[in-house]
């Protein structure tokens, strides 16, 4: 007997949250004009071992508790915070999808990121690790409160429907390259498939392997759509897109592989997982694809 799939509610609330619903808002960050003699108070009496820099509202450096022991063992004069900080700051948008933010902890083995709009770069919040279980815990509570009220109308809307065969199809039309509303298509399929009353363990499968499929078309398609048919034994999914096409599947299909450009990798996405992830959640999976004329994905998860 084939293994279930299954997708916890943890990897779905990576995915369907952003770095705004888990960041701490109130950041502890230190004017440019400081002085280095005032840094040691600051961290002392807020119990911080760093601190963003900011010039008004924008994030233009960073500065830590090695920075300030560095500057005392040297024994130089006092000068301005501006002369110690770090200007190469490793930061998060305020938008990125969580699932894309996560492997970056591990990548460059920070504790915390700096969080900043995308136009102007003001510095909005600082996201850690904690923060990041405080707002899945949060989110888990609130999950347990919906499924409870769900129990008392479990039955299907498909069984109150009489014909010799149902189905519904939906599409949604993806933009390339706008990553604003990206992910936009797998949210509105999922609130779809819970007012069916679609099983929390479907809905989640449904959502991730949509979500996946809908980043790859704004990312290297020239625009798309994703097609699914909903039926009483199964959901199809059909992503389709007129992009670049992809030259070797199998080495797609491979974790970590990508063809993103760095623009698209500093934003957060393209880490080469979609694939990889979409076959983990579904039943039954085909991809064709010709280069220079686009790709099709084909879906199907059963119910």
């Amino acid at each position: 007997m084939a293994e279930e799939k299954r997708v916890t509610r943890v990897q779905e609330l990576i995915y369907e949250l952003t770095v705004s619903d888990v960041m701490k808002e109130d950041v502890i960050a230190i004017p440019v004009q400081t002085k280095m003699s005032e840094l040691r108070e600051t961290l002392r009496s807020n119990h911080i071992s760093g601190a963003p820099i900011v010039d008004g509202d924008k994030l233009i450096g960073i500065i830590s508790l090695q920075d300030f022991i560095d500057w005392l063992a040297e024994g130089q004069s006092d000068c301005s915070i501006s002369e110690m900080m770090t200007v190469d700051v490793k930061t998060l948008y305020i938008d990125e999808p969580l699932v894309n933010v996560i492997d970056k902890f591990d990548k460059y083995g920070f504790g915390r990121f700096p969080v900043i709009t995308r136009r102007g770069e003001r510095l909005v919040g600082i996201l850690t690790k904690g923060t990041i279980v405080e707002g899945l815990l949060e989110k888990l509570a609130i999950t347990r409160r919906e499924e409870e009220e769900l129990r008392y109308r479990t039955n299907s809307i498909f069984e109150n429907i009489i014909a010799d065969k149902i189905n519904m199809n939906l599409q949604y039309t993806i933009v390339a390259q706008d990553f604003q509303r990206a992910g936009g298509s797998a949210s509105g399929l999922k609130k779809t498939l819970k007012y069916f009353n679609i099983h929390p363990r479907i809905v989640r499968r449904v959502a991730v392997a949509t979500y996946e499929a809908e980043m790859n078309i704004v990312i290297y398609g020239n625009g798309g759509e994703i097609l699914v048919k909903i039926e009483p034994h199964q959901i199809e999914i059909v992503a389709l897109d007129s992009g670049q096409g992809i030259p070797d599947i199998e080495k797609a299909m491979q974790p970590g592989y990508s063809t993103a450009p760095s623009w698209i990798r500093e934003m957060g996405f393209g880490a080469g997982m979609g694939l990889a992830n979409i076959k983990k959640c579904v039943d039954e999976m085909s991809l064709t694809s010709t280069v220079g004329e686009g790709t099709h994905l084909k879906m199907s998860i059963n119910i």
